[in-house]
């Protein structure tokens, strides 16, 4: 079990919306559950749980697997989580240092 937090501008109903858009794509991960913060994707790569709790202007996201943090959807999780900007204005991704860009 792997643990991987993000501090975000984006609210929690846009990460939501964002994380529906982008699992299943990326992972083949479908939301099964929701309650109070948390929201759980499930699928063949294993479960991932995103607990959203908004502190002022940012929100904190927490993401929590079933794998050990080697495995393929700790790898997505971590690049999804890139994804959320940071600051008003933020590009998505790694930053300058990523090759891709």
């Amino acid at each position: 079990m792997a643990d991987y937090q993000r501090k975000t501008i984006l609210s929690p109903v846009d990460i939501e919306k964002k994380a529906e858009e982008l699992l299943p794509q990326t992972i083949g991960l479908e939301k099964s559950d929701e309650s109070g913060h948390d929201i759980c994707f499930i699928g063949e790569e294993g479960t991932v749980t995103l607990s959203l709790h908004r502190h002022g202007p940012y929100t904190n996201v927490i993401a929590t697997t079933d794998k050990l943090r080697t495995s393929r959807i700790d790898y997505e999780i971590q690049k999804f989580l890139t994804e959320l900007p940071y600051e008003p204005g933020d590009k998505p991704g790694r930053g300058s240092g990523d090759p891709t860009q």
